[in-house]
């Protein structure tokens, strides 16, 4: 285990192995192609030294003692591609060893790795978007791996993909989303009126990855993001939605990406990492 951060939760579990663990916890601090606010490679270590003020009582169970366990940070001073190459390993031998992967970001790039380790798995799965921005742009800032782009790049794989809380696209993603027929429900659905009586479509794939771009939360409830965007969810909001979307259904894993930590403040990061526990605890359910 890295020394060099603290595991998840140390503070009340003591740290357990790959092979007792059914979570493994893999930060990647990768910040290559962040647009507006700095300072997502600071986001996993903020978020691990914030989940030992976490309880292990969620109030309904106990998930850590199913067995957390804290990998090395993954390399990020490479060009993309290789880094993408390294989370992908990285997911992989966490599913060969039958540990639920839990990625910590870093920009929303990361979850691109993830995705292509389960595409290469071969085993039918779809993606679940929480974000304020809907990132299927072909290239951003000339960039084609840019966090803007991930979702793109996703739904290239052929891996279907549903976006919940956008509020916050180009037209060029507009008429992307519309051509691919792309499964959303945005903020603007979600939070103004009566909540919609949100289903996933029939034929969507019963084993879920989620990932949640932490600026699907309004800003004035979690500001330490680097794109932030008014109009967001607020906790119970989320909470609903993860029930809801994986209701009879298989979390598989999950990241949580694009903290970027205010200094002078623990507001951020520890709702992230109490929103990680919350998805451990899902995931279990």
């Amino acid at each position: 285990m890295d020394t060099s951060l603290p595991a998840f939760l140390a503070s009340d579990l003591p740290p357990v192995g790959p092979a007792q663990a059914r979570f493994e916890i893999i930060p990647v601090p990768l910040e290559h192609s962040v647009s507006y606010g700095q300072g997502t490679a600071a986001g996993p270590e903020a978020l691990l030294a914030a989940s030992q003020q976490l309880e292990v009582y969620d109030g309904a169970g106990e998930p850590g003692l199913a067995g957390i366990y804290t990998g090395p940070e993954v390399a990020c001073a490479a060009a993309t591609p290789l880094v993408l190459q390294r989370i992908a390993a990285r997911v992989a031998a966490a599913l060969a060893g039958g540990r639920l992967p839990v990625v910590l970001g870093g920009e929303h790039t990361v979850t691109l790795g993830a995705v292509q380790a389960l595409v290469a798995r071969g085993a039918a799965f779809g993606v679940v978007q929480f974000d304020a921005h809907a990132d299927l742009r072909a290239s951003y800032e000339g960039n084609p791996l840019s966090h803007a782009c991930v979702m793109r790049r996703v739904v290239e794989l052929g891996v279907p993909l549903f976006q919940l809380g956008v509020r916050s696209l180009s037209k060029e993603e507009a008429i992307f989303r519309q051509q691919q027929a792309l499964g959303h429900c945005d903020a603007a659905e979600l939070l103004r009126g009566p909540a919609p009586l949100l289903q996933l479509p029939p034929d969507f794939p019963r084993a879920i990855y989620l990932t949640f771009d932490l600026d699907a939360f309004d800003p004035a409830m979690l500001p330490g993001t680097g794109t932030p965007v008014p109009g967001g969810l607020f906790w119970y909001d989320a909470l609903r939605l993860i029930d809801t979307v994986l209701a009879g259904r298989t979390l598989i894993g999950f990241d949580v990406t694009e903290l970027a930590p205010i200094p002078g403040s623990r507001v951020s990061e520890f709702t992230a990492a109490k929103l990680v526990y919350y998805l451990m605890s899902a995931a279990l359910r």
